[in-house]
């Protein structure tokens, strides 16, 4: 292999499709990326232009801009673009220029054509994305319901005084209320009417608010679009908008709500945490990942685009705090590298994720540096926590002395672990085996993963271990085609959509990686990575993949929902929530995972 690609590969196995080539192919597309470098302010490609290829960022900023110079999308590292061109007529369909300077990396137009038509992995990627650039942040076409704000509406009954009006309007900070007679919506009063009706107009705070309110006004229904929005507030000039189902009032639209759904988006995230200058900052940041959520799955995102969009911010977060870390203790006396593991390490964090990290370190390494390293990794993690990902209940954390160490050190922990497969082994093996560079210097890692996944692989025992220890989380399926759910506490009633659905399918993708020594760390990927190897047949990653796409979508559609909803997100899911014919396409799924689980099971005892 020309060293001069190696690289240029690192970076590819950290980018989606790419991740999902084996080691030949992607050494092979890797040749034929070139690189450029742009200054601040220069344009890759005018729209109307030829496109030479597709283009991948490196390093650095790129917007892409409509002919009529509207910005719809800020891109960084790891996002393609020019995609929109080349599944057309290879004449670029926007602009782009870079923001600062960048390093790019392009894909000519043969090569692009040849993976996208031969490759389903690259196929379904990019045709997503394909006349959908601006889709998530395009709010012509959202429904009301993920436009709302996620509080429930402020009202007043018809009788209630003006002054009483007035006051819940300061206290909830809004600028309109509903007015109900009983359960029945009435009317609407705004900060115009008291200023021009009781201000301007002299009439008595003390008199009933529906003096001053417009009765029966103009309201959508939750399933309107977004331009039904834009449509009546520009011909109407008004500024709120009522949501009203059977005669109730369910939400409130806003010029602000508009503003701030048309303001959040990951790019926009990621580049605003990457200038932060605090860990207050940064946690100003995170805590519009809800909103983000509701919006991308509003946008009907596939739940993989949602989760890396979503983990995208977390690296970036993370590597912002190191560089925080780096600044207030200056340079590391070592090269070191900083991981993720968990959801984080698999690009699949929702709207609820906790913090599971370790830190590798040069064989250098002295007793002596150990104490900035212990001093780094607080500063990190207490500066996660505070962004929102929590402390990892189980200790799985660079602050961990266990989990910060030498590189020889970890060699030693995945032989230990491979030799003798205990219980813990096979739990500390599960968690480790999910590890993804994010900060540092990421060729400390690559030899480690190769030989783990060789020596894993032909271990008989190991791997038979990982296969039992895979099967431990179960679908929760009942009998007579109904749910096995959560029969008390908090969650009475409901499904565990975490640990009973996508964990197993996450379980089942990580052992399929490691029988064909399969280097993504991402469980769609390592799904397609394994059909494509032949680990699993055709017929069964198919349906295992659609599956998880089922269960994944599922779980993030009841987190946007919560969110809607006022709630913070999580991973439980009430079945009667959802709709006679969503409860059996869910019930099949689990059926696919729970055959799927024996399918394994049963194989490895034939060769046990």
């Amino acid at each position: 292999m020309n060293p001069s690609l190696e690289p240029v590969i690192a970076f590819l196995q950290t980018v989606h499709p790419y991740d999902t080539l084996p080691q030949d192919e992607l050494a092979r597309v890797a040749g034929s990326f070139s690189r450029r470098e742009y200054q601040s302010g220069e344009e890759v490609y005018h729209a109307g232009e030829p496109l030479k290829g597709l283009y991948l960022i490196k390093r650095g900023s790129v917007e892409v801009m409509e002919p009529s110079g509207q910005v719809i999308s800020l891109l960084g590292p790891r996002n393609s673009f020019g995609e929109r061109g080349l599944a057309r007529d290879g004449l670029a369909v926007t602009t782009a220029r870079v923001t600062e300077d960048s390093v790019l990396l392009m894909l000519p137009v043969a090569e692009y054509r040849h993976l996208v038509s031969t490759l389903p992995a690259f196929e379904r990627f990019f045709s997503r994305g394909r006349g959908t650039e601006n889709k998530t942040g395009d709010l012509t076409v959202q429904k009301v319901s993920d436009l709302m704000a996620s509080r429930k509406p402020i009202a007043v009954a018809a009788g209630d005084s003006i002054r009483v009006a007035a006051q819940k309007m300061r206290d909830a900070r809004v600028s309109s209320l509903g007015v109900l007679e009983g359960e029945r919506f009435v009317g609407i009063v705004t900060t115009r009417d008291m200023t021009n009706k009781v201000l301007a107009g002299g009439l008595d705070p003390a008199g009933p608010v529906s003096e001053i309110m417009t009765p029966d006004p103009i309201s959508l229904s939750p399933e309107s679009l977004g331009s039904d929005i834009l449509h009546i507030m520009l011909e109407r000039r008004i500024g709120h908008l009522p949501v009203v189902e059977a005669g109730r009032l369910v939400g409130m639209v806003t010029q602000t709500d508009l503003t701030r759904f048309q303001a959040v988006s990951s790019a926009q995230l990621v580049r605003d945490a990457s200038m932060a200058d605090s860990v207050a900052d940064l946690a100003a940041v995170t805590a519009r990942i809800p909103k983000l959520l509701v919006q991308l799955v509003g946008g009907n995102n596939a739940h993989e685009v949602v989760t890396r969009l979503i983990t995208d911010i977390a690296d970036t977060v993370t590597r912002r705090l190191l560089a925080m870390a780096e600044a207030q203790l200056g340079p590391a006396p070592v090269p070191y590298l900083w991981l993720a593991c968990g959801s984080q390490g698999r690009q699949e964090q929702t709207g609820v994720s906790d913090q599971d990290n370790c830190l590798m370190l040069d064989d250098a390494v002295t007793e002596a540096d150990m104490a900035y390293f212990h001093a780094l990794a607080k500063i990190v993690c207490d500066g996660l926590d505070a962004c929102g990902y929590v402390y990892c209940p189980g200790d799985m954390m660079a602050t961990n002395p266990r989990w910060c160490q030498p590189v020889r050190v970890w060699h030693d922990y995945f032989r230990g672990w491979i030799a003798k497969p205990d219980p813990m082994a096979q739990m500390l093996a599960s968690v480790m085996f999910d590890l993804r560079p994010i900060g540092g210097q990421a060729s400390l890692f690559k030899t480690l993963q190769h030989e783990t996944l060789d020596m894993a692989a032909r271990n008989s025992i190991f791997v038979a271990h990982m296969v039992a220890n895979s099967l431990k989380h179960t679908p929760p399926l009942g009998l007579l085609r109904g749910f096995a759910t959560i029969r008390s506490g908090e969650h009475k009633n409901h499904i565990d959509m975490k640990h009973n659905g996508v964990v197993p399918i996450v379980d089942l993708g990580r052992v399929y990686a490691l029988v064909g020594q399969l280097e993504p760390a991402n469980t769609r990927a390592r799904l397609l990575a394994a059909e494509n190897a032949g680990v699993i047949s055709q017929s069964g990653a198919r349906d295992l993949i659609e599956a998880y796409d089922l269960i994944a979508e599922t779980r993030l559609e009841n987190q946007a929902r919560l969110v809607r909803s006022g709630r913070k997100p999580d991973n439980f899911l009430a079945p009667s929530d959802l709709s006679d014919f969503e409860r059996s396409h869910l019930r099949d799924a689990f059926v696919v995972v729970r055959t799927m689980q024996s399918a394994v099971g049963q194989a490895r005892g034939a060769k046990g």
